[in-house]
């Protein structure tokens, strides 16, 4: 199987996963979209974009089973149970380990912005940012604040201004 048909793959089956909630859908496919525009625009190689990918697709699968299970579920809950989920759909795909490994660290990490490691790590917290500073209805400032902090990529940087409307 081709990368782009596992992606589709692990697309639909996220879409399954999430199946009956619309937002939780759109949100993952729109992270998706922007993580793989940055990463393109950072010149990933090949793998890195990959892993990326998937990890976009799979980062919030953990919001469903923790409002079942704990009736909420914030970020540090989604750390904490989402690479469980994570791992039982991606096994299904043969991905290698090292792989399977690295996206389940994501998802345990993408809330977590204070020891960011690797370029996956960084494209995957800007592009949830892009999505949730527009879902969110943050103001400006706080958009501004948190792109100067937080985005290290030229690519995510430039989006983030072309979508907020903030100069350089």
């Amino acid at each position: 199987m081709e990368p782009y048909e596992k992606m589709d793959q692990i697309t639909y089956k996220m879409m399954a996963h999430d199946q009956g909630s619309a937002k939780r859908i759109q949100h993952f496919l729109k992270v998706h979209r922007f993580a793989q525009l940055i990463g393109r625009g950072e010149q990933l190689d090949e793998h890195t974009q990959f892993v990326l990918e998937c990890a976009a697709l799979v980062h919030d699968i953990g919001i469903g089973p923790c409002k079942e299970k704990y009736g909420r579920c914030d970020g540090t809950m989604q750390e904490k149970e989402g690479p469980t989920y994570a791992r039982a759909l991606l096994e299904e795909f043969q991905l290698p380990q090292e792989d399977v490994e690295r996206i389940c660290y994501l998802v345990a990490h993408h809330h977590s912005y204070d020891q960011i490691q690797g370029m996956d790590y960084q494209i995957l917290v800007e592009a949830d940012f892009l999505v949730n500073f527009y879902e969110d209805n943050m103001g400006p400032e706080t958009v501004r604040e948190t792109m100067y902090r937080v985005f290290k990529t030229k690519t995510g940087q430039t989006l983030c201004r072309m979508m907020f409307g903030l100069q350089e």
